[in-house]
């Protein structure tokens, strides 16, 4: 269709003039021939705002626009512009109508459900009260939580108790069975109440939001859920979804073993997966699961999964060592479309991680909601978004590189450090001999080929005379440390822990015919780190970047290294409001050609916040101050809940730093490594605990502990005894008064803790020096035991020296080595041992304190 020109006021206006040709007249409209308008839309898809030179360049190269005025063309560019900027403002409308809709409708569900989790809360309330005022019908314990769920414990456990026949991959009937019953109770997870949802912290609904997130409540297992809307068809995420190696950084492989297509148009897989474990101090887990995909009558695609165990029939899975068989609660996707496009999806994960496999330190690791929604339901729809936003085509590529191509690297990266962390067996990793003390683990990779890829020649990694990998790893408890501020300080003063000569070791070892020398010292002053931002992800939790470390100038055999030295670097959870995030900051040497298929050996630290799944029972607790002390700022009074939450917050940090070697500097560079890691743990002790926030400060309030004695009174018991015995003031304090003492014990440099009078004497109590010693917290004390720290000639000393403690009152003990809850050894130059007497002489325990205590 031809376009109409005008001229004057700003439009065209013309006249038709002899021959046909387009002539000016003021007044009068024509019309521009199809072949006038497609000459001009050929310059505006590659120049929409052409200057006055381009415009008579244009009228001389297309004769068809011989006879139109530049000014006619430049208001036909104007009109152009205008007209292609109300469109692509109409469809952006359309499609923000289209999301509020769609969201409206989500929004009017969760209401739905809402509106029924409280109908069922109120009929149990009203059960609870009938059975309250009716003792013979009663049940004997008449808690709230027992009178309410006893009932449904009871049907759990007759559910479990019949186990179902065993039902075999060659019997689809009997799997399909099973799939069914996945079904129906993965869509009363994800659309009604089977779970009670709570609000996830920091996860609010909206048209901008990630999507609606809630976390488990009482539940067995832990569970969490989302909902959200995503610009892509309903086949697209699910074949997206089901690639769950690309978004589950923490899955390591997944088999499907077995595919049966069923008769209403389904398909069951049988899957074996494997994940790796977060830390060095727990076993990784696997799962054996039955998947099934089906459809619903109103157009929707599910995709759900359970454990096939004994109690749910159906064929054993392969059997791993060194894995902890884990199991999947019946869990899923929904995908619905939405008018217009696009989907809606709603994502259940419900687990069971065998808690009670791992120490107890580490149990909130597998225990906590707000840990699996962070790691895999959130993980799972930002990728989704991720992915829509980056084939929207408005995702700016970064240095060049597509978006898929970066996040490979991403990918690369954090599998790489997993595999560093977990050193399976079946990969190449072994054991070297340790140095006698077991804070760092040093594995080695003789065969490393499965781990680059064998699209990466080996030739860049390791000489011709052979080599292989080598990485020295290390974890620790972290106190009162918020693992966003400790990943971000890493990351922006690298100089603060590193090496200046390790990094120039990793960097030469990127060369064809790297010199390997282990403990090479920079020879210049390391300068400044540049960032080169690659790319981040939609909601800002990942960045990818190369660092370019400045300054450095090294020499050796004639050979120079350039100055600078690159990185490519994954930096993960910064964000302090993410609730349950991992914080990570893994970076690989690489050289200045950055190819697509670089060799990446990545090394780093992953800091873990340790949250708790429910508080323990009040009377469980040892005497602790978490119980007793509750600190607030300006004359208000927490609670010890909000206490606790923040000022005695702990996370765990893992350390892992790859290196590659030739097979005659082996031991060398594990000497270096193992070196380098100690000596990167004390720094980042150092800095964790510049970065802490105060521990005590503002305004000391006392509280009750129910059958045991007060802090300020054990204080005042440990201070009066301390001086009965020994005849030296232990807490110098400017009041008399309890609350004084027991700030000074809280603060005190030494580690100071108490010991029940037990056969096997266990710690009751210790201050935060202690704590910090002991590597664990005040609630996890009781279950240290004094042997378990004391090396064997610290035991002997204690044996031979405890009748004087009992009849003298105290006695000193030589200086030795101990060791932490976290397996790390622990020099002392002194202890103190001493009977601590109540208020009417008795023996009420014993106190020790460690003088001058330094981690090895």
């Amino acid at each position: 269709m031809a376009a109409m020109v005008v001229a004057g006021g700003g439009k065209d206006r013309s006249s038709p003039g002899g021959g046909g040709a387009p002539q000016v007249d003021t007044g009068k409209y024509v019309r521009y021939t199809p072949e006038q308008v497609e000459a001009l839309e050929r310059v505006y898809s590659e120049c929409p705002k052409p200057s006055s030179l381009r415009r008579q360049q244009l009228i001389r190269e297309c004769p068809i626009l011989n006879n139109i005025e530049p000014k006619q063309i430049k208001v036909w560019f104007q009109n152009r512009r205008c007209r292609e900027k109300q469109r692509k403002e109409a469809s952006r409308l359309q499609t923000v109508n289209r999301k509020l809709t769609a969201m409206n409708k989500l929004l009017m569900e969760e209401n739905d459900r809402l509106q029924k989790q409280v109908s069922r809360l109120v009929y149990e309330n009203g059960y609870m009260r009938q059975q309250l005022h009716n003792p013979s019908v009663a049940t004997t314990d008449t808690s709230c939580e027992s009178v309410v769920t006893s009932g449904q414990h009871h049907q759990q456990q007759n559910q479990s108790a019949a186990p179902r026949p065993q039902r075999d991959a060659n019997n689809p009937a009997g799997l399909l069975a099973i799939a069914e019953e996945t079904l129906a109770e993965f869509l009363s997870k994800a659309t009604g109440t089977a779970v009670d949802w709570v609000q996830m912290v920091g996860m609010k609904p909206g048209p901008d939001s990630i999507g609606i997130i809630a976390v488990s409540h009482n539940c067995s297992g832990v569970a969490a859920r989302a909902c959200g809307l995503v610009s892509l068809e309903p086949t697209k995420v699910a074949e997206i979804l089901k690639d769950r190696p690309s978004w589950y950084r923490d899955c390591r492989c997944v088999d499907v073993l077995h595919v049966i297509p069923t008769g209403n148009g389904g398909i069951i897989e049988l899957i074996y997966m494997q994940t790796y474990a977060p830390t060095t101090l727990a076993a990784p887990r696997d799962f054996w699961t039955l998947r099934y995909t089906s459809g619903l009558e109103d157009g929707s695609l599910v995709i759900c999964e359970r454990s096939l165990t004994q109690s749910t029939g159906g064929p054993s899975g392969p059997n791993t060592p060194n894995f902890v068989r884990a199991e999947v609660l019946p869990s899923g996707y929904l995908i619905r479309p939405c008018e217009g496009g696009g989907s809606m999806i709603h994502i259940v994960d419900h687990v069971d991680l065998d808690a009670w496999s791992v120490p107890e330190v580490l149990r909130p690791l597998y225990e906590s909601p707000k840990i699996l929604a962070q790691k895999m339901t959130i993980a799972a729809l930002r990728h989704i978004r991720q992915i829509a936003h980056e084939s929207s085509g408005e995702m700016p590529y970064g240095g060049g590189r597509q978006p898929a191509v970066l996040r490979t690297f991403s990918q690369r990266l954090s599998r790489g450090f997993n595999d560093a962390v977990n050193g399976f067996p079946d990969d190449g990793w072994s054991l070297m001999s340790s140095d006698g003390a077991e804070d760092v683990t040093i594995a080695i990779n003789a065969s490393p080929n499965k781990l680059v890829g064998s699209h990466v020649s080996t030739a860049q990694l390791f000489s011709a005379i052979g080599g292989g990998i080598l990485c020295a790893k290390a974890s620790m408890l972290l106190q009162n440390v918020p693992p966003a501020l400790l990943v971000r300080f890493l990351r922006e003063h690298r100089s603060e822990w590193t090496d200046p000569g390790v990094d120039a070791y990793s960097a030469a070892a990127l060369r064809a015919s790297p010199y390997a020398v282990p403990g090479l010292r920079a020879s210049g002053f390391m300068g400044s780190q540049v960032i080169l931002p690659l790319a981040h992800t939609l909601e800002h939790e990942e960045f990818l970047e190369v660092i370019r470390l400045e300054g450095h100038s090294l020499c050796h055999d004639e050979v120079v290294l350039s100055r600078d030295m690159y990185l490519l670097q994954l930096c993960s959870g910064v964000d302090e409001n993410a609730g349950g995030a991992c914080a990570q900051l893994v970076f690989a040497p690489i050289d200045e050609s950055f190819a697509d298929d670089a060799p990446l050996l990545p090394s780093g630290f992953r800091v873990i916040p340790l949250d708790a799944k429910t508080d323990p029972p009040l009377g469980t607790r040892t005497l602790d101050l978490a119980s007793t002390l509750e600190v607030g700022s300006g004359g208000t009074t927490r609670t010890s809940s909000d206490a606790s939450s923040t000022s005695n917050t702990r996370s765990v940090l893992t350390i892992a730093f790859q290196f590659s070697y030739e097979n005659h500097l082996r031991e060398s560079v594990a000497a270096m490594a193992r070196q380098y890691v100690r000596t990167v743990v004390a720094s980042v002790q150092r800095v964790a605990v510049a970065i802490a926030p105060s521990r005590l400060g503002g305004q000391l309030e006392v509280k009750q502990t129910p059958g045991s004695p007060e802090a300020q009174t054990l204080a005042r018991w440990i201070g009066r005894s301390y001086r009965f015995h020994t005849g030296a003031e232990l807490l110098r304090t400017e009041t008399q008064c309890t609350d004084s003492s027991l700030k000074a014990l809280w603060q005190h440099s030494d580690s100071i803790m108490c010991c029940s009078l037990k056969a096997a004497p266990v710690f009751t109590f210790a201050n935060q020096a202690g704590l910090d010693m002991l590597e664990t917290t005040l609630i996890a004390l009781q279950d240290i035991s004094l042997e378990k720290i004391l090396d064997d000639d610290g035991r002997k000393a204690l044996c031979s020296d405890y009748p004087k403690i009992m009849q003298q009152g105290f006695a000193y003990l030589p200086g030795g080595v101990c060791v932490s809850s976290m397996g790390r050894p622990v020099s002392y130059e002194q202890a103190v041992a001493w009977k601590v007497l109540s208020d009417d002489d008795t023996p009420y325990c014993l106190a020790f304190m460690f003088v001058n205590w330094s981690f090895v």
